[in-house]
């Protein structure tokens, strides 16, 4: 099952359409790295939601943030390292939260009740003769 995210569907010309900008915008875009489409077998873009919502955000930091490609390059690399470092802590909480509860089971199993010796026997009844 294919991520509606990331699934290439888009050619060049739909994509630029969609987000506002001009073909040519985007093959810039792909030779400085900032976004990577998907290619088909005879070479043709295909663009993903993805894809196209990076080029939104890019487009946002150039005309709204006035940045320059270099300092979209900047902040596009910062924001995919946020994602990778998010998923890695988020993976690496599950496989705590993992290993905690078979840590609790772990300890259930071998729980043993204790008390002590003395609390076992039965109360001494202690006999007396009257003559």
């Amino acid at each position: 099952m294919t991520d509606e995210r990331t699934h290439p569907r888009y050619m060049i010309s739909v994509a630029a359409d969609l987000v506002g900008m001009h073909p040519q915008t985007l093959r810039i875009y792909e030779g400085r790295g900032l976004v990577r489409p998907r290619r088909t077998p005879g070479n043709t873009r295909l663009y993903s939601e993805g894809d196209l919502e990076r080029l939104r955000l890019i487009q946002t930091l150039t005309t709204e943030l006035g940045l320059n490609l270099a300092g979209v390059e900047t902040v596009l690399k910062l924001r995919d390292e946020v994602q990778r470092l998010r998923a890695r802590m988020e993976r690496l909480e599950r496989q705590m939260r993992e290993e905690v509860d078979r840590v609790h089971k772990q300890y259930r199993r071998d729980l043993v009740l204790y008390r002590e010796v003395h609390d076992l026997r039965p109360e001494r009844t202690r006999w007396t003769s009257r003559s």
